[in-house]
């Protein structure tokens, strides 16, 4: 079933503690399109048709990045994209969006995800795997 937009924008508002709905989209933004160019194929297409329209667009955009970033990468990268933010602040965006995104992809989709991700993402969904 796909997530309605101001469902999943609530939910990360909530999620990430942020205090108007335009400081969880532009997390929402810049942390899909990042997703978007780290998962591929089938994962990628799946996770667009469960996600909300808007959010499906962000997700498809970009091209496939030429390398994996690790965890922190990610995280570094995020920073670098949102004004004024630091690593911490990142991170925090990075898991109220993602923790998201793995409750409207299922426990399935989003194993196979996290399948084609460096290690380490699994604490960035908020899905801890055991090691």
């Amino acid at each position: 079933m796909v997530m309605r937009w101001d469902a999943f924008l609530a939910a990360v508002q909530e999620r990430g503690e942020y205090s108007a709905p335009h400081e969880a989209e532009r997390a929402v933004r810049v942390v899909l399109a990042l997703l978007g160019a780290h998962v591929v194929g089938t994962e990628r297409a799946q996770l667009a048709a469960r996600l909300p329209e808007s959010c499906a667009l962000v997700l498809l955009d970009p091209l496939p990045a030429a390398e994996p970033l690790t965890p922190e990468r990610f995280v570094r990268a995020t920073a670098a994209w949102i004004d004024g933010a630091t690593d911490e602040t990142a991170q925090w965006d990075v898991g109220a969006v993602l923790s998201v995104v793995a409750d409207a992809a299922g426990e399935e989709l989003t194993r196979r995800i996290l399948l084609q991700l460096p290690p380490g993402y699994d604490l960035l969904f908020g899905r801890p795997q055991p090691t």
